[in-house]
């Protein structure tokens, strides 16, 4: 018995609010291909990956609706109008965002903005970022033996400089605790606050942390350091956004090549060269801790 044919992800009049993932076209959702061969119109941020807009058929109407880091080619309100006039003008249209679209995404003010005009809307999750950078990486974000838990955290706030003190923000005795990954999104502006806050509420300053820029693409890198150098390894790197920090046990797993002695990343030995992507023939990662 053939399976009945799929409907129209997006309707005439609707909006689909989709997950680009983060970056590496193979890793979008089949719905999320689907939505995007199927729009109208088509609204994307600066995060989404050339390769997944070159899969948008040359039909649609595009528009770059920006989200740099500190440069929005147009504020969210203006987003959300937009959204708004066309799925009234009968257009079937997506919003296209890097990672998944609830993540940091400001997908639920979308939402809220969509149910008050009364406009039809779903929602098609994507890989988000965090999750791209452990799997290109290998880098497990929760281990039942040192990291049974994991907080994704945004390092900045709304209309918040990148140097504003949140202290009364963010529960730093609670996030300094053992036993958990951390990862900060657009937390790259902030990472003396992020490092002084933590070290200050008992974290250690060895802890292993990392740097992670444009993960699952072809220039994705790491840099591991330890918390205590977090920013400087930043300002040696010039890494900008967009990248992630990863702190915790996690961030110690170095990829031990064919041949190759695995080194932790606070070894005096420690090869202070950035990671690159894997080689699948490698041998699985090891873990270290500081013990």
């Amino acid at each position: 018995m053939n399976a009945p044919p799929y409907e129209p992800p997006v309707p005439p009049g609707s909006v689909a609010l989709v997950g680009a993932g983060p970056g590496d076209p193979e890793l979008l959702t089949l719905k999320a291909l689907r939505c995007i061969q199927a729009a109208d119109v088509l609204l994307h941020d600066h995060l989404v990956g050339p390769r997944v807009l070159a899969l948008i058929p040359e039909t649609v109407e595009r528009i770059d609706v920006g989200k740099r880091h500190a440069r929005h080619t147009l504020p969210q309100d203006e987003i959300s109008r937009l959204l708004c006039h066309h799925a009234r003008a009968g257009r079937r249209v997506v919003r296209l965002k890097g990672g998944d679209p609830l993540m940091f995404g400001r997908g639920g003010e979308e939402m809220a903005a969509l149910y008050a005009a009364g406009i039809p809307f779903i929602v098609v999750p994507g890989i988000t970022a965090a999750l791209g950078a452990s799997a290109a990486f290998r880098l497990p974000l929760t281990h039942r033996e040192y990291a049974p838990r994991c907080v994704f955290l945004s390092g900045r706030r709304r209309d918040a400089a990148p140097d504003a003190d949140s202290e009364e923000e963010e529960d730093w005795a609670f996030l300094a605790r053992p036993g958990q990954t951390l990862v900060f999104y657009m937390g790259i502006t902030r990472l003396e606050h992020i490092r002084d806050a933590l070290i200050a509420h008992g974290m250690s300053a060895k802890t292993p942390a990392a740097l992670i820029y444009k993960a699952t693409l072809p220039e994705e890198r790491l840099w591991p350091c330890a918390l205590e150098d977090l920013p400087e390894r930043a300002r040696a790197e010039n890494i900008t956004p967009p990248a992630l920090v990863i702190i915790g046990q996690s961030a110690a797993i170095r990829h031990r090549e064919t041949g190759d002695r695995a080194r932790h990343c606070h070894s005096p030995e420690r090869n202070d060269e950035a990671i690159q992507t894997p080689n699948p023939q490698r041998e699985a990662p090891v873990i270290f801790s500081d013990s």
